[in-house]
């Protein structure tokens, strides 16, 4: 079983022959044929030079895939991902903040039964306020919204076997989602304590202004994870809230108007009542517009709307 570690660069001139030397050393010692993956992701430093060195180095483990621009750490782990050809998926950050040799750890569990082994840096070596704060406010926003319970989905340091990633694409910056998009297609997931070491060259890619994109990501997230094959659910479901509170409403101007005499279309209540109805009505037709959409999606293109882990058929078990 083939192993490809996937490592997104951006200017990290000063990590990558420290990086190599660690993950040749881990790689080596599993006796398994291993790839890397370095994506440049329009470094603007030396960067794609040494992994250029990289390659001649050790060309038959090393290939560089090399960005026009910077697209983002997403994008990166999707080219690494579409470029490799491993049957298992390590995803590694390049600061050298992880540590490559928790990988075989990762893998040992993999083996166990797992499809998806997340790491979690329990003693995070960031600052407290600008890093670790945030982080954890999300990641436990993030576990209360979809249900997938981890303490860090910061972390890159993931293992995974190919076929839990197959079924969706990564867009935006949602590689912190991974786990979500793979639970949701039936991947059994794990989580395990990692080494992190604090930076030594470089700075920092992420900052403050990440928390606001989290949040809009974990929105998109949790619709694609829980309305994306059946939305007339939410927009139906809100439709149909908002016409009841508008009937309520109706109903309490009615009787008013009858026993206390009070005109209904004189109370402002009248135009919420009348709003709340056309909104509502607009958000089931929303929905049924949204299930055409769904149902020529996966026509089209001969998607299944469902996952199959394995076909069991007498003595002979076939695994998709």
């Amino acid at each position: 079983m083939k192993l490809s570690l996937i490592i997104p660069v951006y200017n990290e001139e000063g990590n990558l022959f420290a990086l190599f030397d660690a993950v040749e050393a881990a790689m080596n010692g599993l006796q398994k044929p291993w790839e890397v993956v370095f994506v440049d992701d329009g470094s603007e430093d030396k960067s794609l030079s040494i992994l250029q060195e990289l390659v001649k180095k050790d060309p038959g483990h090393v290939s560089v895939v090399v960005f026009r621009r910077n697209y983002g750490q997403t994008a990166a782990i999707a080219a690494g991902i579409d470029h490799s050809d491993g049957d298992t998926i390590i995803l590694l950050d390049a600061d050298m903040q992880n540590d490559p040799a928790d990988i075989p750890m990762m893998l040992a569990k993999l083996d166990e039964g797992y499809d998806l082994v997340s790491g979690w840096r329990k003693e995070r070596k960031d600052n407290a306020i600008t890093r670790n704060l945030p982080s954890a406010i999300a990641n436990r926003m993030i576990s209360t919204v979809t249900g997938v319970h981890l303490h860090d989905y910061g972390c890159t340091l993931k293992a995974y076997r190919r076929d839990a990633l197959e079924g969706f694409r990564l867009y935006g910056e949602m590689h912190r989602f991974i786990p979500v998009y793979a639970n949701s297609v039936g991947a059994r997931i794990t989580e395990v304590p990692v080494r992190h070491h604090a930076r030594k060259f470089g700075k920092a890619k992420y900052g403050l202004e990440r928390t606001t994109k989290v949040i809009l990501d974990l929105i998109t997230v949790k619709f694609l994870a829980s309305f994306a094959s059946k939305p007339i659910y939410l927009f139906g479901g809100t439709g149909l809230f908002l016409m009841v509170v508008s009937a309520i409403v109706l109903i309490t101007l009615l009787i008013r108007r009858i026993f206390f005499l009070i005109s209904v279309t004189a109370s402002p209540l009248f135009q919420m009542s009348a709003m709340f109805f056309i909104l509502g009505f607009q958000s089931i037709l929303m929905g049924l517009i949204a299930e055409l959409l769904v149902r020529t999606y996966h026509e089209s293109q001969h998607k299944p709307t469902y996952t199959v882990r394995t076909v069991i058929r007498g003595d002979q078990n076939e695994s998709d």
